[in-house]
Protein backbone atom coordinates (compact mmCIF):
# COMPACT_ATOMS: atom_id res chain seq x y z
CA UNK A 1 0.00 0.00 0.00
CA UNK A 2 1.38 3.23 -0.82
CA UNK A 3 2.53 5.84 2.19
CA UNK A 4 0.22 7.89 3.75
CA UNK A 5 0.56 11.80 3.09
CA UNK A 6 -0.58 13.88 5.69
CA UNK A 7 -1.59 17.42 5.47
CA UNK A 8 -3.85 20.16 7.33
CA UNK A 9 -6.96 21.49 6.07
CA UNK A 10 -8.04 25.07 7.82
CA UNK A 11 -10.88 26.82 8.97
CA UNK A 12 -12.61 29.58 10.87
CA UNK A 13 -10.85 28.18 14.25
CA UNK A 14 -10.64 24.79 13.47
CA UNK A 15 -6.82 23.10 11.47
CA UNK A 16 -7.98 19.46 10.42
CA UNK A 17 -6.00 16.62 10.24
CA UNK A 18 -6.30 15.32 6.59
CA UNK A 19 -4.80 11.36 5.28
CA UNK A 20 -4.57 10.03 2.29
CA UNK A 21 -3.19 6.55 0.89
CA UNK A 22 -4.10 4.52 -1.96
CA UNK A 23 -4.11 4.41 -5.56
CA UNK A 24 -3.15 8.20 -6.80
CA UNK A 25 -5.47 7.45 -10.17
CA UNK A 26 -8.13 5.66 -8.64
CA UNK A 27 -11.59 7.29 -7.54
CA UNK A 28 -11.51 9.49 -4.63
CA UNK A 29 -13.05 7.95 -1.51
CA UNK A 30 -13.62 10.41 1.97
CA UNK A 31 -14.22 8.38 5.61
CA UNK A 32 -15.80 9.75 8.37
CA UNK A 33 -15.13 8.74 11.81
CA UNK A 34 -17.76 8.85 14.82
CA UNK A 35 -17.78 9.51 18.64
CA UNK A 36 -15.11 8.62 20.14
CA UNK A 37 -13.05 7.82 17.40
CA UNK A 38 -10.45 9.34 15.38
CA UNK A 39 -9.40 8.50 11.66
CA UNK A 40 -7.78 5.09 13.27
CA UNK A 41 -11.38 3.69 13.41
CA UNK A 42 -10.87 2.88 9.53
CA UNK A 43 -7.52 1.15 10.40
CA UNK A 44 -8.58 -2.39 8.73
CA UNK A 45 -10.63 -0.59 6.11
CA UNK A 46 -8.32 1.20 4.89
CA UNK A 47 -6.01 -1.33 3.24
CA UNK A 48 -8.56 -3.30 1.84
CA UNK A 49 -10.25 0.20 -0.26
CA UNK A 50 -6.42 1.27 -0.88
CA UNK A 51 -5.85 -1.37 -4.07
CA UNK A 52 -8.92 0.30 -5.96
CA UNK A 53 -9.06 4.00 -4.41
CA UNK A 54 -7.64 6.92 -3.15
CA UNK A 55 -8.50 6.84 0.37
CA UNK A 56 -8.86 9.95 2.22
CA UNK A 57 -9.49 10.00 6.31
CA UNK A 58 -9.25 12.91 8.56
CA UNK A 59 -9.73 13.50 12.37
CA UNK A 60 -12.58 15.13 13.17
CA UNK A 61 -12.86 18.62 15.08
CA UNK A 62 -12.27 18.16 18.58
CA UNK A 63 -10.61 14.28 17.60
CA UNK A 64 -7.02 13.32 17.31
CA UNK A 65 -4.69 15.65 15.74
CA UNK A 66 -7.17 17.86 14.75
CA UNK A 67 -7.77 21.30 16.83
CA UNK A 68 -10.82 21.49 19.51
CA UNK A 69 -12.72 24.38 19.60
CA UNK A 70 -14.20 25.80 22.67
CA UNK A 71 -17.76 26.50 22.22
CA UNK A 72 -20.39 24.13 21.87
CA UNK A 73 -21.87 25.86 18.71
CA UNK A 74 -18.96 25.44 17.10
CA UNK A 75 -20.07 21.88 16.98
CA UNK A 76 -23.29 22.28 15.16
CA UNK A 77 -24.03 20.38 11.90
CA UNK A 78 -23.56 23.07 9.57
CA UNK A 79 -19.82 23.66 10.92
CA UNK A 80 -19.45 20.03 11.09
CA UNK A 81 -20.68 19.59 7.02
CA UNK A 82 -18.43 22.70 6.24
CA UNK A 83 -15.55 20.87 7.31
CA UNK A 84 -16.27 17.59 4.95
CA UNK A 85 -16.79 20.20 2.19
CA UNK A 86 -13.59 22.03 3.28
CA UNK A 87 -12.05 18.45 3.10
CA UNK A 88 -13.05 17.55 -0.53
CA UNK A 89 -11.98 20.98 -1.65
CA UNK A 90 -8.52 20.57 -0.82
CA UNK A 91 -8.07 16.37 -1.57
CA UNK A 92 -10.34 16.62 -4.73
CA UNK A 93 -11.19 20.03 -6.01
CA UNK A 94 -12.26 19.25 -9.48
CA UNK A 95 -14.19 16.25 -9.01
CA UNK A 96 -16.61 14.75 -6.78
CA UNK A 97 -15.84 12.06 -4.39
CA UNK A 98 -17.52 9.56 -2.81
CA UNK A 99 -18.18 9.38 0.99
CA UNK A 100 -18.15 6.49 3.61
CA UNK A 101 -19.03 7.72 7.05
CA UNK A 102 -20.05 5.97 10.62
CA UNK A 103 -21.73 7.08 13.47
CA UNK A 104 -21.55 10.72 14.22
CA UNK A 105 -19.51 10.75 10.59
CA UNK A 106 -22.54 9.72 9.19
CA UNK A 107 -24.41 12.46 10.94
CA UNK A 108 -22.38 15.09 9.68
CA UNK A 109 -22.41 13.42 6.01
CA UNK A 110 -25.97 13.27 6.12
CA UNK A 111 -26.06 17.23 6.71
CA UNK A 112 -23.83 17.76 3.85
CA UNK A 113 -25.56 15.69 1.44
CA UNK A 114 -28.82 17.33 2.10
CA UNK A 115 -27.23 20.63 0.28
CA UNK A 116 -28.53 21.32 -2.93
CA UNK A 117 -25.40 21.53 -4.74
CA UNK A 118 -24.11 18.82 -2.86
CA UNK A 119 -24.04 16.54 -6.02
CA UNK A 120 -21.27 18.75 -7.42
CA UNK A 121 -19.07 17.59 -4.79
CA UNK A 122 -20.29 14.43 -3.29
CA UNK A 123 -21.00 11.04 -5.73
CA UNK A 124 -22.25 8.89 -3.12
CA UNK A 125 -22.79 8.48 0.47
CA UNK A 126 -22.66 5.44 2.15
CA UNK A 127 -23.48 5.79 5.49
CA UNK A 128 -23.14 3.20 8.64
CA UNK A 129 -24.71 3.35 12.02
CA UNK A 130 -25.35 7.23 11.90
CA UNK A 131 -28.81 8.73 11.20
CA UNK A 132 -30.30 12.17 9.80
CA UNK A 133 -31.02 13.68 12.84
CA UNK A 134 -34.02 15.50 10.97
CA UNK A 135 -35.63 12.08 9.32
CA UNK A 136 -35.00 10.45 13.10
CA UNK A 137 -37.18 13.42 14.46
CA UNK A 138 -39.83 13.11 11.65
CA UNK A 139 -39.63 9.33 11.76
CA UNK A 140 -40.82 9.72 15.10
CA UNK A 141 -43.40 12.12 15.17
CA UNK A 142 -45.21 10.03 12.48
CA UNK A 143 -45.19 7.25 14.91
CA UNK A 144 -46.64 9.46 17.58
CA UNK A 145 -48.88 11.12 15.83
CA UNK A 146 -50.46 8.37 14.34
CA UNK A 147 -49.68 5.96 17.19
CA UNK A 148 -50.19 2.13 16.67
CA UNK A 149 -48.86 -0.29 18.87
CA UNK A 150 -45.81 -1.38 16.58
CA UNK A 151 -44.96 2.06 15.75
CA UNK A 152 -44.75 3.52 19.51
CA UNK A 153 -42.78 0.71 20.71
CA UNK A 154 -40.15 1.20 17.91
CA UNK A 155 -40.15 4.59 19.44
CA UNK A 156 -39.42 3.67 23.05
CA UNK A 157 -36.85 0.96 21.61
CA UNK A 158 -34.84 3.69 20.08
CA UNK A 159 -35.40 6.48 23.24
CA UNK A 160 -34.66 3.10 25.29
CA UNK A 161 -31.43 2.26 23.21
CA UNK A 162 -30.91 6.52 23.13
CA UNK A 163 -30.64 6.79 26.92
CA UNK A 164 -27.46 7.90 27.53
CA UNK A 165 -27.23 10.59 25.38
CA UNK A 166 -29.46 12.23 27.35
CA UNK A 167 -26.85 11.88 30.27
CA UNK A 168 -23.99 13.75 27.80
CA UNK A 169 -26.25 16.61 28.42
CA UNK A 170 -25.17 17.36 31.86
CA UNK A 171 -21.84 17.17 32.79
CA UNK A 172 -21.39 15.55 36.01
CA UNK A 173 -23.16 12.77 34.58
CA UNK A 174 -21.27 13.29 31.29
CA UNK A 175 -17.85 12.72 33.88
CA UNK A 176 -19.55 9.94 35.36
CA UNK A 177 -20.01 7.88 32.69
CA UNK A 178 -16.37 8.66 31.05
CA UNK A 179 -14.86 7.73 34.37
CA UNK A 180 -16.85 4.25 34.26
CA UNK A 181 -15.91 4.21 30.16
CA UNK A 182 -12.24 4.66 31.41
CA UNK A 183 -12.55 1.95 34.28
CA UNK A 184 -13.68 -0.89 32.18
CA UNK A 185 -11.40 -0.03 29.16
CA UNK A 186 -12.36 0.71 25.68
CA UNK A 187 -11.52 -2.71 24.36
CA UNK A 188 -13.76 -4.65 26.90
CA UNK A 189 -15.97 -1.89 26.26
CA UNK A 190 -16.53 -2.17 22.28
CA UNK A 191 -16.16 -5.81 22.88
CA UNK A 192 -19.41 -5.98 25.41
CA UNK A 193 -21.75 -3.44 23.31
CA UNK A 194 -20.49 -4.33 19.62
CA UNK A 195 -18.96 -7.69 19.74
CA UNK A 196 -15.50 -6.59 18.60
CA UNK A 197 -12.49 -8.96 19.65
CA UNK A 198 -9.76 -7.83 20.98
CA UNK A 199 -7.60 -8.08 18.23
CA UNK A 200 -9.51 -5.55 16.51
CA UNK A 201 -10.09 -2.98 18.37
CA UNK A 202 -8.16 0.43 18.37
CA UNK A 203 -7.70 3.05 20.87
CA UNK A 204 -6.13 6.09 20.26
CA UNK A 205 -3.42 8.02 22.45
CA UNK A 206 -6.44 10.82 22.89
CA UNK A 207 -9.41 8.20 23.41
CA UNK A 208 -10.56 9.98 26.71
CA UNK A 209 -9.89 13.80 25.60
CA UNK A 210 -11.77 13.27 22.36
CA UNK A 211 -14.42 11.68 23.90
CA UNK A 212 -15.22 14.50 26.18
CA UNK A 213 -14.59 17.11 23.57
CA UNK A 214 -16.93 15.21 21.40
CA UNK A 215 -20.14 15.72 24.19
CA UNK A 216 -20.09 18.80 22.40
CA UNK A 217 -21.69 17.30 19.45
CA UNK A 218 -24.70 15.64 21.30
CA UNK A 219 -25.31 18.90 23.44
CA UNK A 220 -25.25 21.40 20.05
CA UNK A 221 -27.65 19.25 17.71
CA UNK A 222 -29.83 16.18 18.98
CA UNK A 223 -32.28 18.19 20.99
CA UNK A 224 -32.64 20.71 18.45
CA UNK A 225 -32.90 18.78 15.45
CA UNK A 226 -35.42 16.22 17.10
CA UNK A 227 -37.49 19.02 18.51
CA UNK A 228 -37.71 20.62 15.15
CA UNK A 229 -37.09 18.53 12.33
CA UNK A 230 -36.21 19.98 8.84
CA UNK A 231 -37.74 18.70 5.68
CA UNK A 232 -34.43 17.76 4.42
CA UNK A 233 -34.27 15.97 0.77
CA UNK A 234 -31.12 14.45 -0.69
CA UNK A 235 -30.61 13.81 -4.60
CA UNK A 236 -27.13 12.31 -4.10
CA UNK A 237 -26.90 7.84 -4.37
CA UNK A 238 -27.20 6.60 -0.61
CA UNK A 239 -26.65 3.28 0.53
CA UNK A 240 -27.41 2.21 3.79
CA UNK A 241 -25.09 -0.49 6.19
CA UNK A 242 -27.75 -1.01 8.42
CA UNK A 243 -26.09 -2.75 11.27
CA UNK A 244 -29.00 -5.50 12.71
CA UNK A 245 -27.61 -5.62 16.29
CA UNK A 246 -26.71 -2.14 16.71
CA UNK A 247 -27.09 -0.97 20.21
CA UNK A 248 -27.45 2.10 19.73
CA UNK A 249 -28.92 2.66 16.46
CA UNK A 250 -32.23 0.73 15.78
CA UNK A 251 -32.44 -0.52 12.53
CA UNK A 252 -35.98 0.26 12.19
CA UNK A 253 -35.88 3.89 12.14
CA UNK A 254 -34.50 3.69 8.78
CA UNK A 255 -37.84 2.51 7.32
CA UNK A 256 -38.89 5.67 6.24
CA UNK A 257 -35.80 7.06 4.65
CA UNK A 258 -36.69 6.36 0.92
CA UNK A 259 -39.22 9.26 1.61
CA UNK A 260 -36.57 11.77 1.50
CA UNK A 261 -33.68 10.27 -1.10
CA UNK A 262 -34.08 10.00 -4.34
CA UNK A 263 -31.81 7.23 -5.31
CA UNK A 264 -31.58 4.64 -1.72
CA UNK A 265 -29.97 1.36 -1.60
CA UNK A 266 -29.59 -0.51 1.22
CA UNK A 267 -27.49 -3.79 2.93
CA UNK A 268 -28.90 -5.65 6.47
CA UNK A 269 -25.19 -6.49 8.05
CA UNK A 270 -25.34 -9.18 10.85
CA UNK A 271 -23.12 -6.82 13.15
CA UNK A 272 -22.83 -4.31 15.82
CA UNK A 273 -22.45 -0.68 16.54
CA UNK A 274 -18.56 -0.73 15.19
CA UNK A 275 -19.04 -2.59 12.27
CA UNK A 276 -15.90 -1.11 10.80
CA UNK A 277 -13.43 -2.41 13.53
CA UNK A 278 -15.62 -6.15 14.03
CA UNK A 279 -16.58 -6.35 10.32
CA UNK A 280 -14.47 -4.11 8.11
CA UNK A 281 -14.15 -7.07 5.09
CA UNK A 282 -17.70 -6.41 4.74
CA UNK A 283 -17.90 -2.39 5.05
CA UNK A 284 -14.76 -2.16 2.58
CA UNK A 285 -16.48 -5.20 0.16
CA UNK A 286 -20.11 -3.40 0.46
CA UNK A 287 -19.10 0.14 -0.46
CA UNK A 288 -17.03 -1.00 -3.07
CA UNK A 289 -19.62 -2.54 -5.17
CA UNK A 290 -22.11 0.14 -4.22
CA UNK A 291 -18.84 2.86 -6.01
CA UNK A 292 -18.60 0.82 -8.70
CA UNK A 293 -21.99 1.05 -9.50
CA UNK A 294 -21.93 5.04 -9.07
CA UNK A 295 -19.08 5.10 -11.14
CA UNK A 296 -19.97 2.99 -14.34
CA UNK A 297 -23.72 4.74 -14.42
CA UNK A 298 -21.71 7.95 -14.20
CA UNK A 299 -20.22 6.87 -17.13
CA UNK A 300 -22.51 5.44 -18.85
CA UNK A 301 -24.61 8.82 -18.51
CA UNK A 302 -21.60 10.48 -19.66
CA UNK A 303 -20.91 8.28 -22.65
CA UNK A 304 -24.95 8.81 -23.48
CA UNK A 305 -24.57 12.65 -23.44
CA UNK A 306 -21.19 12.25 -25.79
CA UNK A 307 -23.49 10.85 -29.13
CA UNK A 308 -24.12 12.69 -31.44
CA UNK A 309 -28.39 13.87 -31.56
CA UNK A 310 -29.99 11.42 -33.54
CA UNK A 311 -33.32 12.84 -35.33
CA UNK A 312 -36.28 10.98 -37.48
CA UNK A 313 -35.68 11.17 -40.79
CA UNK A 314 -39.06 12.61 -42.70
Amino acid sequence: MPATERSTVSRPGVDLAVFVTGRRDGPTVVLMHGWPDTHELWTHVVPLLADRFRVVTYDARGAGASTTPTRTRDFRLPELAADLRAVIDHVSPTAPVHVLAHDWGAVEAWEAVAEADAPTRIASYTSVSGPNLDHLGRWTRSRLRRPRPRGVLQVLAQIRASWYTATFHVPPLARVRMWRMKRKGWTRFIGEFSGVPASMAVESPTLLDDAWNGLRRYRANLIPRLLRPRRRYVDVPVHLIVNTRDAAVRPFHYDDTYLWVRDLSRTDLDAGHWSPLSHPWDIARITTTFVDSVESASTSHTDRAAEPARFASR
